[in-house]
């Protein structure tokens, strides 16, 4: 099963919106809505493991951290990212970093026997609100 983290991106609200919107007007059902999420998940996933390779670097100050159901969450505050000669800086950034291992897949290595993405990230910016 592929994590639903990017579920939650702009790319995955806007086929979730589409979705509710074919529901509501009975053009298909949820069940066909929840396999094309499904499909969403494991494509998402399986693009960013093998199609991209930029690397970015940052860093900040480590306001929490979190270690729950194999799963960690890191908050981060004053946070530089570095890309080759682009620098981006932040207020605060929440990780979240699963396991990149597929289930069954316990020595890492996919089905090529190459090894898997080590981990899934998420990266979510908090901007200050406006007074």
């Amino acid at each position: 099963m592929a994590y639903q983290l990017y579920r939650n991106t702009t790319l995955g609200n806007s086929l979730q919106e589409s979705l509710d919107e074919l529901i509501q007007t009975q053009q298909i059902t949820p069940q066909l809505a929840l396999q094309v999420l499904l499909q969403f998940d494991k494509a998402i996933n399986t693009a960013l493991a093998n199609r991209v390779r930029n690397r970015v670097n940052f860093k900040g100050s480590l306001n929490t951290y979190r270690f729950c159901d194999n799963v960690w969450t890191f908050v981060l505050n004053d946070v530089e990212f570095r890309e080759v000669t682009d620098l981006v800086k932040v207020d605060k950034v929440k990780i979240v970093a699963c396991d990149g291992k597929s289930e069954g897949d316990a020595a890492g290595l996919g089905s090529t026997g190459t090894p898997s993405s080590g981990v899934a990230v998420e990266r979510r910016v908090f901007r200050p609100a406006s007074h």
